[in-house]
Order: C-alpha cells, then structure tokens, then sequence
C-alpha cells in the first residue's frame, strides 16, 4: 500500500510541475543560465533573479533590505599560499603533534554542537527574508535555502529547512535549480535531512534536465553511462551530454578570439601527498602505473616564481619567458596577472629587437623564446587581455613571430584573415597560414583546417578533417573533442559509435570548469580550511560524474585517513564533523571512482568491504577488489593485501608460498616497499619454519624447483658465442675508447680506431648457416682427398707389377716372430691398407 501511495504522491508532482511550466507569466530563478554567474563589481554574488516582467513579486521590498544586510557580511576567500615542508619541517612538526599535552579535560563529545544563535545583520536579513517567503517570493525562497544548505553568510547549516525551502520553490513554480538541489539530497542523503532514495533522485534530476539545468543534465547523463539508479543506456547519457557540450562550444565561441580561457582547477587532494596512501605506497606516487613527476613538481609555485624572478634578473631571457607564461595562464593557486604577464614578455622581445631593428649577435636560442614572446604580446592585443584590443598592432607582432616560424603567431595570423579582424577576409590566405602552424603540430590549427575540410563535405575532405580533429584531440582541443563527438554521432566519414560519442561529449562537458561546476568554490573553501563548504561543492560536481570530485568527496569523508596510526593517549586527534563522518557515502564515491579507472580508489573499495566500513563486511567483495587491482601488476598495496590473505587465510587457502610470492611481486612493482615487505618476509619465515618442523598442514615456503634444460648443439654455439660477446662487452666497458678517439680521428678522419669490428652477423640465422656450410665443405674435402691417395696409391702399385718388380706373396711370420710394422708410403700394400685396413 506504501508504494501506490508514493506513486501517487510522485505523480501528483510531476502535474504541478507541468502545470507551473505551463504558466508563462510565472517568475522562474535563474539558478542556470547560458553562462557562468558573473560576479558584482565588489565579487559579491547574491544569486538573485531579476523581477518578473508583470511586476515585482510580494516581499521584492524585503528581499532588497536583506541583501543590503548580507552585504555587509560577506567576505571573499582566496588561496592561502601553501609551501611545502622539508624534512626537518616535517618531523618537528610531528614531533611536536606527538608530544602529549597532559591535559585534564575530557575528549570532545561526539554530539553534534548546538545551533549558534543568530545576532547582529545576520539576524535582520533572516528575518526579513523569512518573511517574504511566508509570502511565496521565490528569490527568499531560494536564498534561505541556499544559507541553510552551504552556509552562506556565516549562517549555520539546518539540512532539514534547506530541503523545505526548495521542495516549497520547486512546488511554487518548477524551479530548476530547487529540483537540481533536490536530486542532490535525495542521491546522497546528504545532512540526514532525507533517506537517500536513487529512485527519487533519477526524477528530480530529470526534472530538472529537462527545463535545460545543466548541471541537472551532466547528473543525468552520467547516471545513465554508468547505471546508477537506471539500466546503462548509451543513447540517453549521450542525448544529454550533448546538450551541455552545445552549451559549453557555444559558450566558449562566445569569447574574444581564440575562444575562452581558463585555469583548470580539477584535481584530486589525495594527490597532493602522493595518493590516497601516501606517498610510496600509492598507485599514483609508485610503482609501473605511477605518474611521473619531475623534481619541480614537489616545489610549491611560489618558490618557483621566487627562482625564476632571481634567474630573470641575472638576464636569464628563459626564465623572463617562463614568468610571463605563468603570469599569464595561470595555474590552480595562483591568479592570472596580465600586467606582469605583458612585461616580462616584453622584457624577452626587447632583447631581440631593439628599436624596430633585430640585434646583430643575439644570444643562441634567443630568437626561438622571442618569437615565442611576440605570439603571446599579439595574443593579448587580439584579445584584448591587459592591454586595449588594437587588431594592428596584434598584426605586427604576429608577423615577427611569424618570420621565426612560431606557430602560434602563425595561426593566429590565419585566424585575422580567416574573420576579417583588421585586415580584408583572404580564406586561402588563412589556410597558409594554418598550414604552417599544423605543421608544428599546434592543435588550435588543427582543429581550424579540419573545420574549413569539414564544410567543403568531399569525401577527402570529410577523411582530412578526421585526420586533423585526431592530431588535435592528442592535445586535449576542446573543439576537437566536440567535432569528433559530432562525427561519430552521425557516421559522418566514420561508422557510427555511440560509446565514442559519449567520450568525447563527456570530456567536453567535463573540460568547461567555470561554465558548468564549482570547482573554483571547492577549491577556494579547502585551501581556507572550510572542509564541510569544500565537500558539499565537491559533491555536486562528483554527482556530475567528475572522478576527481568523487575520490575527494571519498577521501574526506574516508575515517582512515592517518598514514600512521598514532595511539590515542599520546595524540588525541581532532573529532571530525558529523557531516564529515559518513562512511556509506565514502564508499560509495571510492566505487564511482574505481569503476573510472582510479586503481587506488579499487583497493581502498576492498579495505572497506574487508573491515566493514560503509557495510558489512565481504571478504569476497574484498578479494575481488585486491585482484581487479593486482592485475597487470597495478598496484603494489594491492598485491601486499593478497599476500596477507594468503597468509592469515582470510578469504583464501592458507597457503605460505603463495604469499612469499605475492609479497615478493609487490616489492618488484614497487621498489620502495622494501622495509614492509622485509618485515613481513622475516615473519613469513618465522612461521613457515615452525610449520615444517611441525609438520603443519599449511604449505609452507620451498625453493622453485630448477628445470635443467639439455642444449641441443645449435643452443650449445648460440650460448658460447653469447659469452664470448659478453667477454668482448666487458672489456670494452673496462677500456673505454675515450682514450682514444681522439687519436683515431686524427688518423682514420672518422673517429674510428683502425680495424674495427667486422659486421654483426645474425646469430640465429647467418651464422648457423656458415657452421653447417663449413662442416660439409670439410667432410667434402676429406672425401676428395681420401679418395685422390686411394687412385695414387693403385697407380703405383700398377707400374710396380708392370715393370716386372713383382713381390711374392709374404706369409704369415711365425709365431714369436716381430710384427712386421706397417707399410710406408710408396711400398707394396700400403694402398690397400688406407683404403680401408691390410687386407681388403
């Protein structure tokens, strides 16, 4: 009976919401727009909508006070600048966190804290704006909610009133943005304000994409490419992937020229510290699957800039480029700065030109980092960026770029003639020039010729363009992927792949961070130590199917995190939130990121399955998880893991060998495992030893038996003509020819000592063959030669007998006499015996 009363109720809101679609008159809050939220003159951001056409709403009077209220509350975050620690940082750091403190309070309580009371303009616009809402305005609706869930304002959080404001909004008209919110809640449970429901939250979501929600439709369409609440189905996932990369190409053609530009603020925080294990023992940080990282990459940006800027100032002109590029592009952390940007680039170019005129000894290298210079100088006038847009003077130093074949100066100057941008539109032009620039493999001129192959529609030209979106593609081109996406959508010189489709829509979706997620937010909150703020704006952009989002939504919500477990009478730790104290929803996101492709996330799945965290435990689940990762020799914890089981018999035979074997192939993947994986060998051992004195019925540890392998002859010469070389190696590597080459190229001009090495012969094939050619040519001559003393031999006995010489036939000698020595050549009988012995 519950159930018809649900379908009811769900049916019931699906008419009221159809109902209030159908009113135009209605005021709809633009809580998604066709582009980002931009923010006041001040960064305030109220996310307000403006009044409806017919009139202003009842309470617009008090919404407008409390606003003027919060105002003078809000207070921006920014990146604290974070620099990394050195080692004796590090352990006195920890040294001083692992010293007790003695103190004679008690542990903090588990409890939730009280609900702070609300004083001062905080107070003031929560009642001004309360009461607008008791008279239905939507804009108090919505920002009431919006406090509640995200603590906005300093207001505390109440999940439970947050939910009742949008679920009110989302009945008042349909609100888009309240029946996201709603979605959110009821996936993830979030708060404790309702039961998380994948049912419930595959409707809201839908609801919402379909009145053009965007992050509604990334929700969506994820949900239905990895079957969360809903059977897989590639065709609906890609429908609405689609519809947020149309949004996003358009957005991001709506830019200066060139596109828009942004700074990519996805990334996982795990990583930060090497992984989700920690720096050594991680996929990510170690072994065979590792990312590799230069020495750089553990420098903060700070200490970067701090080098180069001493570099510059010595009159390094790389690291003047190095800066502006930085300054310029921007990176996680660290703000654009188009002033500093457009010296130092200029700092570079005046070096090479000076007064019009290029220098008549530059320094070597030197004209490749200036023209490189005079690209970005000609960008930032073309677009407008620091400096007043002048399409002439972009044109300027485009062409000096240009001349020294730098590729961006060179599409850029396509760019100019391709649209007319201070100079008369020339197509082939435009297309020489992104020639040019193709040819250096610069993706933005890829993707340029591959659209103008595109609309001439020849059947070379559809394989042109393909070819060119795939060489962009290899550079991440957003366009590219949008293009590829489109072709492989519709077959167009391509067969049709719906799974190729959604890849390249999904990555398109996923590469527009500003227009379509709170990444900058999320950001922004964790570097001000905000981790409940930082973790609900990870959440919404791990439910658009971001796997970084999902493994730091998991990783801060994961209740084992410590890389060293510290005994709670010496350190008594900090008592995480309740909000951050979720292990359901951790393990939830450690399996939407594993099924992603994250190896380490697959392994934590199978510590929480293993010791029950998030659910009961599952050792089969477990040692699906530890095999999924082990697998291609991936993951050396994973493989560590296995070896334990096999130790300890959780999940698996009990079984010493065999975790010998599985401890050894986690220090093969990972070198740096060696301490653990000696400990655990040396008490392997222990235990295997005492098993066999025992006679206990585990296997214990033996030696791999040895298989001897006779060689055949061909093996046998293979193998000394192996040593022999290696012999040679050695002496070489013992005597080096540095010695010497520089006397042998005085004498021979080529730098090679006189009688070298002969040609290398093919061991298995040539040099075989020689041998055996070898052996017949002497059998051969031993036949010849055996056979040319046999016919001498009968020649001379002939003349003997002819010339009357005639001997008597010799008896045998009696007994007791001599042995008569054997015949000498050239004497009767001596041809009989080497034919074959006296006597034939």
């Amino acid at each position: 009976m519950r159930r018809y009363f649900l379908w009811l109720f769900l049916l019931l809101q699906a008419l009221a919401f159809s109902y209030a679609e159908a009113q135009a008159d209605q005021h709809v809050l633009t809580g998604d727009s066709a582009k980002p939220k931009q923010a006041d003159d001040d960064g305030f951001r109220p996310d307000m909508a403006s009044a409806p056409s017919g009139g202003q709403q009842p309470g617009a009077e008090l919404v407008h006070s409390a606003m003027t209220e919060l105002r003078k509350l809000y207070h921006p975050l920014h990146h604290k600048a974070k620099r990394h620690q050195g080692v004796v940082s590090l352990i006195l750091n920890f040294a001083l966190k692992a010293v007790p403190t003695l103190r004679l309070t008690a542990p903090p309580a588990e409890t939730s804290q009280p609900t702070p009371s609300l004083s001062g303009p905080l107070l003031h616009a929560s009642k001004l704006l309360n009461e607008a809402a008791r008279q239905n305005n939507s804009d108090a609706l919505y920002i009431l909610a919006e406090m509640n869930f995200y603590g906005n304002f300093s207001h505390p959080r109440n999940f439970k009133e947050a939910f009742d404001n949008y679920h009110k909004l989302a009945l008042l008209n349909g609100n888009n943005s309240a029946l996201y919110m709603m979605g959110l809640m009821y996936s993830t449970g979030i708060g404790g304000a309702v039961e998380a429901d994948q049912a419930r939250a595959l409707l809201y979501y839908t609801f919402a994409a379909n009145r053009g929600h965007t992050r509604a439709q990334m929700s969506l369409a994820y949900r239905h490419h990895a079957g969360i609440g809903t059977p897989k189905n590639c065709d609906v996932a890609v429908k609405y992937y689609k519809q947020v990369a149309d949004k996003v190409i358009a957005w991001y053609r709506s830019g200066p020229p060139g596109g828009m530009r942004w700074v990519d603020e996805a990334h996982r925080i795990a990583d930060e510290i090497g992984g989700v294990y920690g720096e050594g023992a991680s996929a990510y940080s170690a072994g065979r699957e590792s990312v590799q990282k230069s020495p750089d990459s553990y420098a903060s940006i700070e200490d970067i800039i701090e080098y180069l800027n001493l570099m510059s100032e010595k009159g390094d002109f790389k690291a003047s480029f190095n800066l502006g590029r930085i300054y310029y592009e921007g990176q996680r952390g660290h703000e654009i700065n188009l002033a500093e940007a457009k010296r130092y680039f200029y700092e570079v170019a005046q070096q090479y030109w000076v007064k019009g005129q290029q220098v008549q000894n530059p320094k070597p290298g030197l004209d490749k980092y200036a023209a490189k210079a005079a690209g970005y100088i000609g960008r930032m006038y073309m677009r407008g960026e620091g400096v007043d847009q002048n399409f002439i003077r972009a044109k300027y130093w485009f062409e000096r770029g240009s001349y020294l074949k730098d590729s961006q100066s060179q599409y850029s100057l396509g760019l100019l003639y391709l649209n007319g941008y201070g100079v008369p539109v020339d197509v082939p032009k435009a297309t020489e020039y992104f020639k040019a620039a193709a040819m250096q493999d610069y993706p933005y001129a890829e993707v340029a010729l591959g659209a103008l192959h595109l609309d001439q529609g020849g059947t070379n030209d559809l394989a042109a363009a393909n070819h060119y979106f795939e060489l962009a593609a290899r550079w991440a081109s957003i366009e590219s992927y949008y293009y590829l996406g489109e072709l492989n959508l519709l077959g167009v010189g391509r067969e049709k792949s719906c799974s190729a489709a959604l890849g390249y829509f999904k990555s398109v979706s996923e590469r527009a961070e500003p227009f379509v997620s709170s990444w900058a937010e999320a950001n922004l909150a964790y570097d001000d130590g905000d981790e409940e703020l930082a973790l609900l704006e990870y959440l919404g952009a791990a439910e658009q199917g971001y796997e970084k989002a999902q493994n730091n939504v998991a990783f801060m919500l994961d209740p084992e995190q410590s890389l060293l477990e510290i005994p709670q009478w010496l350190y008594r730790r900090a008592v995480k939130s309740p909000l951050l104290r979720n292990p359901r929803l951790a393990l939830t996101y450690w399996t939407r990121s594993a099924r992603q492709g994250n190896i380490d996330s697959l392994v934590k799945m199978g510590d929480y399955y293993l010791h029950g965290i998030g659910a009961e435990p599952d050792v089969d689940k477990a040692l699906q998880c530890y095999q999924g990762a082990s697998e291609y020799q991936q993951s050396a914890q994973a493989m560590y893991n296995l070896g334990w089981m096999h130790e300890h018999g959780v999940g698996l035979q009990q079984d010493y060998h065999l975790a010998k074997r599985h401890y050894d192939a986690a220090y093969e993947i990972n070198e740096e495992a060696y301490l653990p994986v000696s400990l655990s060998l040396l008490k392997l051992r222990a235990k295997s030893a005492w098993n066999t004195f025992t006679n206990g019925a585990i296997n214990s540890i033996r030696d791999e038996p040895v298989e001897k392998k006779h060689l055949s002859l061909r093996e046998w010469i293979n193998n000394f003509l192996q040593e022999e070389n290696a012999a040679g190696q050695l002496y070489d590597d013992y005597y080096s020819d540095e010695y010497y080459d520089e006397a042998a190229a005085g004498q021979n001009g080529a730098g090679q000592m006189p009688g070298g090495d002969g040609p290398d012969f093919d061991e298995d094939g040539v040099l075989d063959s020689l041998i055996i050619m070898g052996l017949v040519v002497s059998l051969a001559f031993l036949l010849f030669y055996r056979a040319q003393r046999q016919q001498r031999q009968e020649e001379a006995r002939r003349r003997e007998q002819e010339g009357g010489n005639i001997q008597p036939q010799q008896q045998p000698p009696p007994a007791g006499a001599a042995q008569a020595p054997f015949p000498q050549l050239g004497q009767p009988g001596f041809g009989g015996w080497g034919a074959g012995g006296v006597g034939h």
